[in-house]
């Protein structure tokens, strides 16, 4: 089963996705998302003019081998772009795997450990008020889980209020916006609003909360340490990443359960993170660690630590990474929670799906491969827009993580 073809599709159903379709000599073809939000051209470069020379002719079965190759056998490696590159390949080729042998991903993986993937959606309002009554439309929905994200008082464009109830996607046609920020204005307000949200709906419902990089170590230990009465399934991103060594501070200050990862592309950027047992949850998902093999060696690691998974599935990967992860969820064994943002229904008829949601939970279903396919014919219909975050500044205009 050689690769003779490969293909790099960029579209742009509502947000711009990068897919790599990859087709074998008995006619067997697999898909993998390769979207890296508002730099997908550098990775459709990446993979046009330096992988897909690299994987013609190579056997489509040597999923392990491939990885390597690409992986070990390249002087440069990691970094977004040519992870994000990887992942695809690897997808698409265990779809290919998969489909060859008439059964789903997941069973390949050693097969179910669970019935279906806990999922959480995501609440947002101006203001707590509306937070609260948007968190009420979630459960209503049938969700369990729910991240809870507020305005501020006196801040415009906070990260987290979106533009839609269902579909919020931060990305904007153009050259990136600018937004201002205080983390001293949005400590006033982040425990009322889960102060709110208990008097409200109780502790039968799982909350979440994304601080998203944006404080320092101590402010982020104080936040946690105010939100321990709300018991949290977790708060996100509390401290920027790539100061491992930042979460033993946090850790010793709190109790609130911590989850980081989402912009890490290898093991080796949480190994302290997991060997410690500085956070709970990670949530690298397989679009951006090489795939569902990188991914596999994540958890496989955080496994022995007791570190769950909580895999990142915002509307900038596709639903060909949803499924990825979802196939991935349903047979480890320490799998966590799995972030699930609906796409629009313009992004689902370009990329149909097996995945369907009920009482709170995603099945990936039962379809041979990955369960996700494109469709060319719509995909053609909505050419590439370019598209940024916004940047984000503190009120004096220094640039801050956004």
């Amino acid at each position: 089963m050689r690769i003779t073809e490969a293909e790099v599709i960029v579209c742009s159903p509502g947000r711009n996705f990068v897919t790599l379709k990859i087709t074998t000599d008995d006619g067997v073809s697999g898909i993998g998302d390769a979207t890296l939000n508002g730099r997908e051209l550098a990775v459709a470069g990446y993979l046009t003019e330096h992988i897909v020379p690299l994987l013609i002719g190579r056997d489509a079965a040597a999923i392990e081998d491939t990885w390597q190759y690409l992986y070990h056998g390249a002087y440069w490696r990691r970094g977004p772009v040519t992870m994000s590159a990887l992942s695809a390949v690897d997808m698409a080729l265990w779809d290919i795997k998969g489909k060859a042998l008439g059964v789903p991903v997941h069973q390949l993986l050693g097969g179910p450990s669970r019935e279906a993937v806990l999922v959480y959606g995501h609440a947002n309002g101006a203001d707590i008020e509306e937070t609260v009554a948007a968190v009420g439309r979630y459960l209503a929905m049938g969700y369990r889980a729910v991240r809870a994200q507020t305005g501020v008082p006196g801040l415009r464009g906070v990260y987290g209020v979106g533009r839609g109830e269902l579909y919020y996607e931060p990305a904007e046609k153009g050259l990136p916006s600018e937004e201002r920020w205080s983390t001293e204005k949005y400590l006033n307000v982040v425990p009322e609003l889960f102060r709110v949200l208990r008097e409200t709906y109780g502790h039968d419902v799982h909350l979440l909360h994304d601080g998203h990089h944006r404080m320092t170590p101590i402010q982020a230990a104080w936040l946690g340490q105010r939100l321990e009465d709300s018991r949290l399934f977790w708060l996100e991103d509390a401290t920027p990443a790539e100061h491992q060594q930042s979460f033993r501070q946090l850790r010793s200050h709190t109790t609130t359960p911590l989850a980081v990862g989402e912009i890490f592309n290898s093991v080796h950027d949480c190994s302290t993170l997991i060997a410690e047992q500085l956070i709970d949850y990670i949530r690298t998902p397989p679009a951006r660690a090489g795939g569902i093999t990188g991914v596999r060696k994540i958890a496989g690691f955080a496994e022995v630590y007791g570190v769950r998974t909580g895999f990142h599935g915002a509307t900038d990967l596709s639903p060909v990474a949803m499924a990825a992860a979802l196939q991935v969820d349903l047979a480890i064994p320490n799998f966590g929670i799995q972030e699930y943002m609906r796409h629009t229904a313009e992004t689902d008829a370009v990329f149909p799906h097996e995945y369907t949601f009920a009482e709170g939970f995603l099945h990936p279903g039962t379809a041979a491969g990955l369960g996700v396919e494109i469709d060319e014919e719509a995909a053609a219909r909505y050419p590439y827009e370019r598209a940024y975050l916004p940047v984000n500044r503190l009120e004096d205009g220094t640039v801050h993580p956004w």
